[in-house]
């Protein structure tokens, strides 16, 4: 996927709208028996977070109150990020336990 940067504004605005409504929709199957409220508030959660940089920035002060859940989330979300960081942290256990 390009850089937000390079996306079509409309797009990113499509994009944007439906990761909001696939939160309302989560918090809407919530209360229902079953597991539709996860997967639809990480749908969601993904849009969001590769079209706005503003919830780039809030969710990076999350992680940092928060980095246990945030490091969890991140994984599950296979953000870049994550698996940058935990590749770089393998390589240096690798390297410490030689």
């Amino acid at each position: 996927m390009p850089p937000m940067s390079q996306r079509h504004p409309v797009s990113r605005i499509i994009q944007l709208t439906l990761g909001v409504l696939l939160l309302v929709g989560a918090a809407l199957l919530g209360p229902l028996p079953g597991p539709g409220g996860i997967f639809l508030f990480a749908g969601g959660m993904i849009l969001i977070l590769r079209n706005s940089r503003w919830a780039q920035v809030r969710w990076a002060r999350l992680k940092r109150r928060w980095p246990r859940t945030g490091h969890l989330v991140d994984r599950t979300m296979r953000r870049p990020s994550a698996l940058r960081r935990h590749a770089r942290r393998r390589a240096e256990r690798q390297a410490r336990s030689r």
